[in-house]
C-alpha cells in the first residue's frame, strides 16, 4: 500500500540542520523574526511559553515536541516568573556549547533542544501546502530520542554524515506527523490520510499515479458520489482531487528531470500521460517552462 506521507517528505529531501541547546532562567523573551525554515523544539525540562505570529501562545511542558514546517517569526519567553511585557533577551553561548538566556548565574531552570532545517525539494512550497501548519506532541519518547540523534549527528563528524542526517531527518518528520493528534484543525495530507473516506483515494493516487484518474473513479474508491467526494476532498484536503492528482504528477516529474535518470518519453509514461506532447504541454503549462528546458536549467544550477 502507497504511504503519501513518506513520499511527500522524502520528496521534500530535509537537509543543512541547525540544532542547539538552550537553557534559561529568571525572566526571559527571545524574539525571532529571521526564520525562514522548518522549525522545531523539544521541550526536555521545565516550561516555555511559545508564541507564533498570528496564533495563539501555548506553553511547551517538558516532554512535549513542537514541529512547524514553515515558520516565519515567534517569541520564546520564561512562564515562571513570566516576563515583563518589554523584556528583550539574546542568547549568549557559553563554554560548554550551549546558550543561556535570562539570569547567567545559578542552575537552569529549562532547558530545550531547538533545531531547524531547510527543504531541498524543486516543489518545496507545494508539498509543504499539504503538511500540517504546526504540531504539537506530548510525552513521545521516540520523538526525544530522534531529535537527539539529529543533534549529536549534526555536531559530529562523521562518514556519510550528509545521509544519516537526512534519513534521520525523514524520520523525525514522519513521527512527529503521525503522532499528532490535531490533525482535524488544518486542511492537507495528514488530514486527508485520516478521513476513512478521503485516505483511500489519496494512497490509490500515490500508489498509481499512471492511472488515467476521474473524479468519478476516485469517487468511487472513496465510496462516495461524484459531488459528495469532490466536496469533501476540497474540504479536508484544501485542493480539488484533479488538481492534487495534476500537482502530484508534475512533482513527480520535476523530480525525475532533476534526477536526469529518466528521457521525457519515460517520465510521460511514468505519471500518466499517453504521449511525450501531451505531457510537455501540461508540464509547460503547470510550471511555466518545458521539460527539457527546465531539466537543462536544474543541471546547470
Amino acid at each position: 500500500m502507497a504511504d503519501p506521507l513518506s513520499d511527500v517528505i522524502s520528496l521534500l529531501r530535509p537537509h543543512a540542520p541547525y540544532s542547539k541547546l538552550a537553557e534559561g532562567s529568571g525572566p526571559f523573551r527571545v524574539r525571532r523574526d529571521d526564520v525562514a525554515e522548518v522549525f522545531y523544539c523539544m521541550q526536555l525540562f521545565g516550561r516555555i511559553r511559545l508564541e507564533l505570529d498570528g496564533k495563539s501562545p501555548f506553553v511547551l511542558n517538558a516532554g512535549d515536541f513542537v514541529l512547524i514546517p514553515a515558520a516565519s517569526a515567534f517569541t520564546v519567553s520564561s512562564v515562571d516568573p513570566p516576563a515583563p511585557p518589554n523584556l528583550r533577551s539574546r542568547p549568549v553561548l557559553g563554554d560548554d556549547g550551549i546558550f543561556r538566556i535570562g539570569t547567567a548565574d545559578g542552575p537552569a531552570e529549562v532547558q530545550q533542544l531547538i533545531g531547524h532545517c531547510r527543504f531541498g525539494s524543486p516543489d518545496a512550497d507545494l508539498l509543504v501546502s499539504l503538511l500540517p501548519d504546526m504540531v504539537v506532541v506530548s510525552g513521545q519518547d521516540r520523538l526525544t530520542a530522534l531529535a537527539t540523534l539529529v543533534r549529536d549527528e549534526a555536531r559530529a563528524d562523521r562518514p556519510a554524515g550528509d545521509v544519516v542526517l537526512e534519513h534521520l531527518l525523514q524520520v523525525l518528520l514522519i513521527e512527529a506527523f503521525r503522532s499528532t493528534t490535531q490533525t482535524g484543525a488544518t486542511p492537507g495530507l495528514l488530514r486527508g490520510l485520516a478521513d476513512a473516506r478521503i485516505g483511500p483515494t489519496l494512497r490509490a493516487i500515490h500508489a498509481a499515479p499512471q492511472n488515467p484518474w476521474t473524479v468519478h473513479g476516485l469517487a468511487n474508491e472513496a465510496g462516495l458520489s461524484r459531488s459528495a467526494f469532490f466536496t469533501r476532498f476540497n474540504r479536508i484536503v484544501g485542493v480539488a482531487p484533479i488538481g492534487y492528482l495534476l500537482h502530484w504528477r508534475m512533482t513527480l516529474a520535476k523530480h525525475m528531470l532533476q534526477a536526469g535518470q529518466n528521457d521525457i518519453g519515460d517520465i510521460a509514461n511514468t505519471i500518466g500521460y499517453g504521449s511525450t506532447s501531451a505531457f510537455s504541454t501540461a508540464f509547460t503549462r503547470h510550471v511555466g517552462t518545458s521539460p527539457t528546458r527546465y531539466a537543462k536549467t536544474v543541471a546547470a544550477a
